[in-house]
């Protein structure tokens, strides 16, 4: 694989993904004489004694101490001469004192995306940094060393100064890394490496560890997740619409282009895309039966004693359709599964409007976060070639490090996730209730001896995870808690945002898979349910499909010859209708779950399952079987 260039100006989210994966990077050797040019501009403002904040001054509430031309603490009784200069322990100190954080390490890729980050907004050349240095920081990457950066500790302003001192403080032979599996001190981990610890020079602490690199990493690598997981819950949905035998007009492109919001109208595309082929959805509704137990006496051939359900309609009789004989000469007078309406429940016929707004909210927050990759975001920034009569005009203090662009676009995508979340576990909801599943068995299971619980607590979890969702979908970025002596006295707390966001993206995921492994189980049934009554039709006359149509006048009587021909005329088009199969995209989706995940006939242990469906959306198994479909 060719290395990704960093020039600080061209780098991508996919590119970013690439390399927090395992791609390496090269510095753009076009771009490596600015960095060199803002480096040697600082070194010779020092020999001027020009007072540069962060460079000849403290940081933070100590940025009107200048620094002296000697360690006073070299005079204190017993002291040992200190070799470092001042300017020199500045920056070390900067690093080796923030690395603070706590809790469990950010994964690998975190951590790799972090870095990349970093090296990409030095390259800009408005930071200071040595070009040295930062091909220490490239070379740290590239061989595989990973400083162990604790998730708990920046509040995003200015920038993620703890997490990004944990990644330089590695650079400097301290600190932890993991190494080729290993978790390794720093210094071990360079040298096994064949790397040597660097010394930092002017302002080179405060451009490693000043920006917006680890929220910035966990919004990218959340948003990379987060666009297949808004492809996942749209197949989801898809297999869902197929399995209630739903109505498509909803997602029908005029009907988008009146309110033409684009992650709205991209769904509703996206569903007709997957339905293509379908011959479920929009099926008329009285050809559709109603689950009803199995008896030993349900079906009249060896074949068809082999299904694990009976299935059945109700008769409306003549004297109940007195005002309504036009709506009965059009449909035909059966009642099965599904009622006679024009229109799905909201968790169905509103998937494009809300799937939509959920899509919105994460284009807006790529647009920040492709903004941000290629943005200078430490301080002070430095224009070695403005003309300016002091040197503050061309070291200039401002506030790039603030993450509230980031922060507010991750709040806007926390609320979103559980919103994607809730309407998937509503139509999984759906599906196992049988006052709602529209004819399907109660839990999606035979339960002929009324043991069984079928996909019943399959349910609960979801619900668990949703409520779990919204639980953490406060925004962190409305609750600004002060720092450093209140000279930072508003902070955007957008590394938590971000965190939350990746974190809360693995949920989702799961409660997706769960509609999916639900609305199998339910597809396999309604699918079933239908061709065995076209086969029974195909095979039968009128007078043996009528055994399954309850209500039915007595043989006696007056009413009978015309129920019989009605029954005749249901009959008839069940048998010259072609055999029921969802959308393609769909049927290729459910053959990726049954290739690991068997029909549940019977109750079982489901917690392999669940797991392996899980599984199937996190490694894009489903998802990939269904885009292979829509692609070929």
């Amino acid at each position: 694989m060719n290395k990704i260039q960093l020039d600080g100006r061209s780098l991508t989210r996919s590119q970013l993904v690439a390399v927090a994966y395992g791609a390496q990077v090269e510095l753009s050797a076009a771009q490596l004489p600015a960095v060199a040019r803002a480096a040697d501009f600082l070194a010779e403002q020092v020999r001027r004694e020009e007072p540069i904040y962060g460079v000849s001054t403290g940081f933070g509430s100590n940025a009107d101490r200048l620094l002296g031309a000697h360690h006073l603490r070299d005079q204190l009784p017993g002291a040992k001469r200190n070799e470092e200069t001042l300017h020199e322990e500045l920056q070390r100190n900067l690093i080796v004192t923030h690395a603070v954080c706590v809790g469990e390490p950010f994964a690998p890729e975190i951590v790799r995306a972090m870095l990349c980050i970093r090296i990409n907004t030095l390259m800009r050349g408005h930071s200071g940094i040595r070009v040295q240095t930062l091909q220490a920081l490239t070379d740290m990457l590239n061989a595989g060393i990973v400083p162990v950066v604790p998730q708990l500790g920046s509040v995003g302003a200015s920038g993620d100064l703890a997490p990004l001192s944990h990644l330089a403080i590695v650079l400097l032979g301290g600190g932890e890394a993991f190494y080729q599996g290993q978790r390794l001190p720093g210094a071990e981990a360079l040298a096994r490496a064949g790397l040597a610890p660097v010394k930092l020079s002017y302002k080179e602490g405060l451009a490693l560890n000043n920006g917006t690199a680890q929220m910035l990493a966990c919004g990218v690598l959340a948003l990379a997740k987060l666009e297949d997981l808004l492809d996942t819950a749209d197949l989801a949905a898809a297999m869902t619409i197929d399995a209630f035998a739903g109505r498509l007009g909803a997602f029908a492109q005029e009907v988008h282009a009146l309110r033409p919001h684009p992650g709205q109208v991209e769904v509703a595309a996206n569903l007709r895309k997957l339905l293509d082929g379908s011959t479920l959805s929009d099926i008329p509704y009285h050809l559709v039966p109603r689950f009803r137990a199995w008896q030993p006496q349900s079906w009249d051939t060896p074949a068809a004693q082999q299904l694990s359900f009976d299935i059945g309609w109700d008769w409306v009789p003549f004297g109940q359709r007195h005002g309504r004989e036009k709506f009965y000469n059009r449909f035909r007078p059966f009642r099965g599964g599904k009622k006679h309406q024009p229109q799905d429940s909201y968790s169905l016929r509103c998937i494009p409007q809300v799937h939509g707004a959920v899509r919105d909210a994460i284009a807006q927050a790529a647009r920040v976060l492709e903004v941000e990759l290629n943005s200078l975001t430490d301080n002070p920034i430095v224009f070695p070639d403005a003309q300016a009569e002091h040197v503050e005009q061309q070291v200039i203090s401002a506030g790039h490090f603030h993450g509230m662009p980031l922060a507010l676009a991750m709040s806007y995508v926390k609320a979103a996730i559980p919103v994607l979340a809730s309407i998937s576990e509503r139509r999984l909801n759906k599906l196992v209730d049988p006052a709602t599943n529209d004819g399907l068995p109660g839990f999606l299971i035979g339960n002929e001896d009324s043991t069984e619980s079928g996909h019943m607590i399959v349910q609960y979890t979801a619900a668990a995870i949703v409520n779990d969702l919204a639980s953490r979908a406060h925004p962190a970025s409305v609750y600004s808690i002060p720092t450093s002596a209140n000279a930072e006295d508003h902070v955007s707390m957008g590394a938590n945002e971000a965190r939350h966001v990746l974190a809360m993206a693995d949920d989702l995921g799961k409660v997706l898979a769960l509609e999916l492994y639900t609305a199998a189980q339910a597809l396999d049934l309604r699918r079933d349910m239908i061709n065995a009554a076209r086969d029974l039709a195909d095979r039968a006359d009128a007078a043996t499909l009528a055994a399954k149509v309850a209500g039915g006048p007595l043989a006696a009587s007056d009413d009978h010859a015309g129920f019989l021909a009605e029954v005749e005329g249901l009959r008839a088009e069940l048998a010259a209708a072609e055999e029921f199969r969802p959308g393609r995209a769909v049927a290729a989706a459910h053959a990726a779950l049954r290739e690991a995940i068997p029909f549940l006939d019977h109750d079982r242990a489901l917690d392999g399952e669940v797991a392996t469906a899980v599984r199937l959306v996190r490694d894009g198994t489903v998802l990939d079987a269904a885009r292979a479909t829509l692609q070929g």
